[in-house]
């Protein structure tokens, strides 16, 4: 068991939609955020319950677009216990400026998304020479960069990664590759290529332990394999609370089962150490 939990892929929604009025990327919102709107007041409570220490607050493009205000009002009122991942548009002008106002707000990490539940396709932009400014920023602060993708934009991640090379990339939900064929697990073998680089770090969510128990797949034959060519050091949890369904502490309990027998010190790096290196606000 490790000594504590960091959660670095919650989500909070608020119900007051005239403070905070919903703007999703695409003018498409997401179900899960019309069905089971979180307030962080909510999260804190459903973290106590699942021994939770903190948490990074990854904003909710599918609910806000690129207003980052109910996050970093989340991170405002509890610095003691959250971090906040803001969005921005990267291919704006102004991407490197808005960066740095939402730092000042609080965020200590950026995420860009590019592909989800409400955008089925691989998005075509993430390494247009545009949002090059912005990497540049995320570089100068030294901030981590979410990207939420599928295995279709490791092209587009491969420039990057090659281009801003000291910038820690965190690769989510592990870029949910079909594993329902099983072991050797072919399509995940795009995603293993991305290890000889030492600035991608894996996002071990609730996402993608759900697609290890697909079909042919099983947690036991693929995870093995994910901590062998990363190393636990490079990966970290994030439970996708409450975009994933089950109350927090059932997702922690649930995950924790999928790994269990990994050494100790692995689950320390995957729940706690890891998340550390990342948002040191979190340590």
């Amino acid at each position: 068991m490790p000594t504590r939990i960091l959660d670095i892929h919650p989500h909070v929604i608020s119900t007051d939609e005239k403070k905070y009025p919903r703007d999703p990327l695409g003018g498409k919102q997401s179900v899960w955020s019309q069905e089971r709107p979180t307030s962080y007041e909510q999260l804190l409570g459903a973290m106590d319950e699942a021994g939770i220490a903190k948490a990074a607050i990854v904003h909710s493009s599918t609910c806000y677009g690129f207003d980052n205000s109910y996050c970093a009002d989340a991170v405002a009122a509890h610095p003691d216990r959250f971090t906040g991942v803001c969005s921005v548009d990267m291919l704006a002008p102004d991407a490197a400026g808005k960066i740095r106002y939402w730092v000042g707000r609080g965020m200590t990490g950026l995420r860009l998304f590019t592909a989800g539940s409400t955008m089925q396709g691989q998005g075509d932009w993430l390494a247009d020479p545009r949002s090059f400014a912005g990497w540049e920023c995320a570089a100068e602060l030294n901030l981590p960069v979410c990207v939420q993708a599928r295995i279709q934009g490791i092209p587009q991640l491969n420039v990057l990664i090659e281009r801003f090379p000291t910038v820690r990339i965190i690769v989510d939900h592990l870029l949910s590759p079909n594993l329902e064929e099983g072991a050797p697990y072919a399509e995940a073998e795009l995603l293993f290529s991305l290890a000889k680089h030492e600035n991608i770090y894996l996002k071990l969510s609730s996402v993608v332990i759900r697609h290890a128990r697909a079909g042919k797949a099983t947690p036991e034959s693929f995870f093995p394999r994910v901590v062998k060519e990363f190393g636990a050091k490079r990966i970290a949890w994030g439970s996708n609370f409450p975009a994933s369904p089950g109350s927090l502490k059932q997702i922690v309990t649930d995950n924790m089962q999928a790994i269990e027998w990994l050494p100790e010190e692995d689950k320390e790096w995957i729940f706690n150490r890891t998340a550390s290196q990342l948002y040191p606000v979190l340590a």
